[in-house]
């Protein structure tokens, strides 16, 4: 999976747009390229994931709609009994992984996120300070 902000947007805020990104061996799904535009707020969209995805991952919830923030963008994920998490986008199959895998790949997609995409935003940033605690608390629980 890959997070990016949109280029072009002008001076970076709380609000910038981006993209998701997520493939799996059932398919691809992408957020860029949608009328209307399915685009993210992308800092806000990738905190309320990890929040979301947490209880997913680590027990306590079996199923996960999260929509992004600001957008009609949708993923729809079922954790089974055997510890395998299935990612589906409006019906359709993306693909199927370990809980942990999964944990894994979101954590690595929003570090080059974080690297790429928070050097324009301004140190005080709520939606930086809120995305970069999410991963935080989010790399703890993966590492209990």
């Amino acid at each position: 999976m890959r997070f990016s902000v949109r280029p072009g947007q002008g001076e970076a805020d709380d609000f910038v747009l981006g993209d998701m990104v997520w493939e799996g061996e059932r398919g691809r799904v992408v957020s860029a390229g949608h009328v209307p535009d399915q685009g993210v707020m992308i800092d806000l969209s990738v905190a309320l994931l990890f929040h979301q995805l947490g209880p997913l991952l680590f027990g306590k919830r079996r199923t996960l709609s999260y929509t992004g923030i600001g957008s009609s963008f949708r993923l729809d994920f079922r954790r089974d009994g055997e510890g395998f998490v299935s990612v589906a986008s409006k019906g359709a199959p993306v693909g199927r992984v370990r809980a942990e895998g999964l944990a894994r790949a979101v954590l690595r997609a929003a570090e080059e996120l974080a690297e790429e995409g928070f050097s324009s935003l301004p140190a005080d940033s709520g939606a930086r300070s809120d995305c970069l605690a999410a991963v935080r608390e989010f790399r703890v629980a993966v590492e209990a």
